[in-house]
């Protein structure tokens, strides 16, 4: 069977696939792109950030309307159905998937419909969908295949009452009660969903704390808020069994405690997408969870094959994982790093209210010496928030006492994962541009929600003697 032959091949169409695909055409290479889906945008854009947020936003639309129309409020529910919603959030996917084929198009990247695997270091065989396989040469190769939700055994993911967080988008109404097992990003962001559509959330977490990763203050913000909106949130517990019945889900935890509810969400982790690609028999490392092991440059340990995006593990983010992939082809094309633009990455989290966070919390600056100081904004100060009505939430500076250094940004309310940018291109900085001063010195339109920087800038100022 001959082989078509190319520079590089890119397994996978999602963002590090694109990101990957895109730099290296545009320096020259032959580039083909394998996608195991008959459209483009990885799970990113089918199964998980495109889908999931466009449906939070729909629900947040729903909930203003009957904020502002209380006398509306039950008949906009009677009618308003999550298959609705669903169906908005699709809208978005479709013009998403329109938008990235053009790339590949105008840039002239081969598309290849099919399921790679390595036949030897430097071919991939693709079984195409009606069974035919076609050969694919190339000098390096990227591998972006994603990640999937984990599955743990025992769970029987096939029954109608158990979801993981990519089969719950099929939901086409909501159910009255909901268990939802693991509280990190994604099970926060469809816990605060889920209650706003009035469904009876618990969210098991089996660490102490909401989000750890996050600042304390941020984190027990959220903790508050999930508990005024009414999701009763369950710390320190772990899962023995679960049981699927026709009318209902039953949780088992090792502390005694059982929960039932009409479904289940499993939201427990993700497993990389390494499995059966053959990278056995290529000597190429993966962890427990599917991650594949790379340096500083995303190589393997066959330096022509490079991995990158969720197949990776951490960060995990869409915003990352385009990065690295045009991060992979630089690397194949020019053979030099640009490692240090993923050095502060922001972290975007879409429950209601948005969190996000860039640089150092409060505990890491005390564990490690260094002197900071606080600067606070909150949002039911500001006239904008007044009059956008949504004056949950705050803007948290930390900063050097000495240098006035930008040292970490915490927002939460409103808009943060937007907010947060204000302060990222000041705290990119070298040297002394990356100071407070710069949001005592500049004048903000007014009013509007930047004017937070200017008013947290003032509030950590104040603090120093």
């Amino acid at each position: 069977m001959s082989a078509r032959q190319f520079d590089v091949v890119v397994l996978g169409s999602g963002p590090g696939g694109e990101g990957a695909s895109m730099k290296a055409v545009k320096s020259g290479r032959r580039v083909c792109t394998v996608e195991e889906s008959p459209l483009v945008g990885g799970a990113c854009t089918h199964t998980a950030t495109i889908p999931s947020k466009a449906l939070r936003h729909a629900i947040q639309r729903l909930m203003d309307v009957q904020r502002d129309h209380p006398e509306l409020r039950s008949e906009l529910a009677r009618h308003t159905p999550l298959a609705d919603m669903m169906r908005a959030a699709s809208s978005v996917v479709s013009k998403q998937v329109q938008l990235r084929s053009t790339f590949y198009e105008r840039n002239r990247v081969d598309l290849v419909v099919g399921r790679a695997r390595f036949r030897d270091a430097h071919t991939v065989e693709v079984t195409e969908p009606r069974g035919s396989v076609e050969l694919l040469t190339a000098g390096a190769f990227v591998i972006a295949t994603g990640s999937r939700p984990y599955h743990p055994g025992g769970v029987d993911f096939r029954h109608p009452r158990i979801f993981d967080s990519d089969t719950i988008l099929r939901l086409r109404e909501a159910p009255l009660s909901m268990i939802i097992y693991g509280a990190g990003v994604i099970g926060c962001e469809y816990a605060s969903m889920f209650r706003m559509l009035g469904v009876k959330v618990d969210l098991v977490n089996t660490r102490d704390r909401l989000l750890s990763f996050l600042d304390d203050e941020i984190s027990d913000a959220l903790s508050y808020h999930l508990r005024e909106q009414g999701v009763l949130i369950r710390h320190q517990e772990d899962m023995t069994q679960v049981e699927a019945h026709d009318d209902g889900v039953v949780l088992h935890l090792k502390s005694g405690k059982r929960l039932k509810a009409d479904v289940f969400l499993w939201a427990n982790g993700r497993s990389g997408n390494s499995r059966d690609l053959g990278l056995e028999t290529l000597g190429i490392t993966v962890d427990s969870r599917g991650c594949i092991q790379v340096n500083d440059a995303y190589q393997t340990s066959v330096p022509h094959i490079y991995a990158v995006g969720d197949v990776v593990g951490a960060p995990s983010l869409a915003s990352a994982s385009y990065d690295q992939g045009r991060f992979a082809a630089t690397h194949i094309v020019e053979g030099r790093l640009e490692h240090k633009l993923v050095k502060d990455i922001p972290t975007g989290i879409y429950t209601s209210p948005e969190i996000s966070s860039l640089g150092r919390t409060e505990r890491e600056l005390t564990q490690a010496g260094v002197p900071y100081e606080v600067g606070h904004a909150f949002f039911k100060s500001l006239a904008r928030a007044q009059i956008t009505g949504r004056t949950v939430g705050m803007l948290k500076l930390l900063f050097q006492r000495e240098t006035r250094e930008i040292l970490g940004i915490h927002c939460f309310g409103d808009n943060a994962s937007e907010i947060i940018h204000i302060g990222q291109a000041i705290m990119a900085q070298e040297g002394a541009g990356n100071s407070i001063n710069y949001f005592i010195n500049t004048t903000f339109n007014y009013p509007t929600m930047a004017e937070a920087y200017r008013v947290a800038a003032l509030n950590g100022l104040n603090r120093l003697f």
